[in-house]
């Protein structure tokens, strides 16, 4: 604590459109794309990864690429912002920009069992620092590549061609992943805290820098229920995106998070 945190150039929410398709692909991991989607195989010792990415991986992409040109699917969309915080125990207690008395909701993060105990608030100034250098911020995003690429998707798969259906289905959640990353990106730009050349591939690589990303649902932030005080924030309806029942976002291409500013956030996970 006591590290006077950085400001963002808003707060509140704001939207972005017309993301151009050039631009996010550059964010794209093609490797959790051809492996972890596609089910392609090789292997990086005996050279048969790179010639599978030559061969087949590559060419399918581009192909892909110019029928979600051709056709118009890609439709990104972006709603992210910035809110005061402060922190109360394992609470995060979200303030109201206009008037930072006023809470607009909070979140509720589980510690770690062992080393350090640690909780995702931990990262944040609680009330005594904020007396003193004002409340912490905290970074919402959520993005889409909107509902086109979701019904191309989902008439493949009517149509039984399943080959096509995974190919572009497992592309385009990797290009929600890839808007995701990049607006990551841009956020930790907006903050101040992004390193002066920050490596696209480092950074998909998962290196460590400064800004850490969670997404609801996974161990530090296990609460899905979360995602509705999140969608109150954001309003992602303005994208197109809605919260089903089971707080599963709409289209699944789209994928939603928070980014802690905090220095040392990139060490912590809650297992």
């Amino acid at each position: 604590g006591g590290v006077a945190g950085p400001t963002p150039p808003f707060w509140g929410a704001r939207v972005t459109k017309g993301i151009a398709l050039d631009e996010v692909t550059q964010w794209l991991d093609e490797r959790a794309t051809f492996m972890g989607r596609w089910g392609l195989k090789g292997s990086r010792t005996d050279g048969s990864y790179d010639r599978m990415v030559r061969d087949i991986g590559r060419p399918r992409l581009r192909m892909l690429l110019d029928r979600i040109r051709a056709e118009n699917l890609a439709r990104f969309g972006v709603v992210h912002g910035y809110w005061p915080v402060v922190a109360e125990g394992r609470r995060l207690i979200v303030l109201d920009p206009a008037d930072t008395s006023r809470e607009l909701t909070r979140f509720e993060f589980p510690r770690q069992h062992g080393g350090r105990r640690l909780c995702l608030a931990d990262f944040f100034r609680d009330a005594a620092e904020a007396a003193e250098l004002g409340p912490d911020v905290i970074a919402f995003q959520l993005v889409t590549m909107g509902q086109q690429v979701s019904r191309a998707t989902a008439e493949l798969f009517e149509a039984n061609s399943y080959r096509e259906y995974l190919e572009l289905h497992g592309l385009s959640v990797q290009l929600a992943e890839a808007l995701a990353e990049m607006w990551h990106h841009r956020v930790r730009q907006e903050l101040g805290i992004a390193a002066p050349h920050e490596d696209i591939a480092a950074a998909i690589d998962h290196q460590t820098y400064r800004g850490c990303r969670y997404s609801f649902g996974y161990a530090a932030c296990p609460n899905l229920e979360d995602r509705a005080k999140l969608a109150g924030l954001l309003d992602p309806g303005r994208i197109g995106v809605e919260l089903s029942e089971e707080f599963q976002l709409h289209p699944e291409q789209s994928t939603d998070a928070f980014v802690v500013h905090h220095p040392e956030a990139s060490y912590f996970n809650a297992k």
